[in-house]
This record gives C-alpha cells, structure tokens and sequence, in this order.
C-alpha cells in the first residue's frame, strides 16, 4: 500500500529555510510570492492490506522518527 506523510513547521515557528527559499526566487527574478514555508514530504509504501492498520503504522513512524512534533505537524495519506 503507498501512503504519503507530509510534515510541516508548526505556525508561528521560525523557518530560516523558507526565508532562503523566498529570497532565491526574488533573486531569480519570480515576482508575486507572499512568503514561503518549507517542509517535507515522504512517499512510502507499507506492507499491510488493512486501511486503518497503515495508517496507524505511519503515524506510529512519524510520531517516533519521522516529524519532530514539538516543533511540526505532519499529515498522512493512505493512497492505496
């Protein structure tokens, strides 16, 4: 089963990445960006059958390894 997990910096977190990334686009001359929060994206696949049991094994990751939750959020999707 593929499943994606997307973590992101909690608001009102500082994120010097994304600041970086926002002025490179100035810089590149791409106008019309407000601000830019960076994050991380992890594609998975999982071996289980069960919906439910993936998901519960991914939040299990994320909550150990994968996000840092003092800091950041992290949303996962089973895709099938």
């Amino acid at each position: 089963m593929k499943a994606r997990v997307t973590v992101t910096l909690k608001a009102g977190i500082l994120d010097p990445q994304g600041k970086a990334i926002e002025g490179a686009l100035r810089s590149l001359g791409i106008t019309g960006i407000a601000s830019v929060r960076q994050g991380k994206v992890f594609d998975i696949e999982v071996e289980e059958s069960d919906r439910a049991a993936a998901e519960a094994r991914l939040k299990e990751a994320a909550d150990k390894l994968l996000a840092n939750t003092v800091i950041e959020n992290y949303r996962v999707e089973v895709l099938g």
